[in-house]
């Protein structure tokens, strides 16, 4: 994808929604980081129902320690992997408390030393939580970025590496969000639908649905 068709790519998507966030339900940073950690190999509508009744009464790293591993395992068992996860945040929880004062800290290294954080949920907690202009790559904007042209790399670091050297500033902030919903919702995995996509005329992908 030439740089002519990647700032129009990303001028569509911006037309289309100015302000796009993420779809989890969170009412803190705390929270949020919460919700990201447990988003792993998960769907967001997936993490929202389970976190509804337990983000009403725990909001603080303290209040899920009190909770305990047991307790929140009671709210999020129909996650995947939720005794590994379980375990992640009630560890990483003590730890805010311990070093952060209970606050989610806007640091890559520390919030990569967090039990259960690696570089694609650190880099969701510094743009949706301090508006840092990073760009998390999941499996969805890994394909689009592929199948697209817009950002071609064979491991997701190096996706990750492409966007922030192509994507012109004025749409960092918000990229990864407009690729996450139209990898969720359009450049579908098993059959993309071209003919509804804002940004057809903009892919590179060679067997576009005409």
């Amino acid at each position: 994808m030439t740089p002519h068709y990647r700032r129009k790519f990303f001028s569509i998507l911006r037309e289309n929604n100015p302000t796009p966030t993420t779809e989890l339900q969170y009412g803190n940073h705390y929270q949020l980081l919460v919700a990201v950690v447990l988003s792993a190999q998960a769907t967001d509508k997936g993490v929202n129902a389970a976190t509804k009744k337990l983000f009403a009464t725990v909001k603080t790293a303290a209040e899920m320690v009190a909770l305990g591993e047991q307790g929140l395992i009671a709210h999020i068992r129909t996650i995947g992997l939720f005794r590994s996860k379980a375990r992640y945040i009630i560890e990483l929880s003590r730890i805010l408390l311990a070093t952060h004062d209970g606050s989610v800290p806007r640091d890559r290294a520390a919030l990569e030393a967090l039990p259960g954080v690696g570089r694609k949920t650190a880099n969701v907690v510094l743009n949706t939580a301090y508006g840092e202009a990073t760009i998390a790559v999941d499996t969805h904007i890994y394909r689009v970025s592929n199948r697209t042209g817009l950002a071609v790399g064979k491991t997701v670091r190096a996706v990750e590496e492409k966007l922030n050297a192509v994507v012109a500033d004025e749409f960092k902030q918000n990229a990864h969000h407009w690729l996450i919903l139209l990898g969720r919702y359009i450049c579908k995995a098993r059959r993309p639908l071209c003919k509804h996509c804002p940004v057809h005329t903009c892919c590179a992908y060679p067997h576009k649905e005409q």
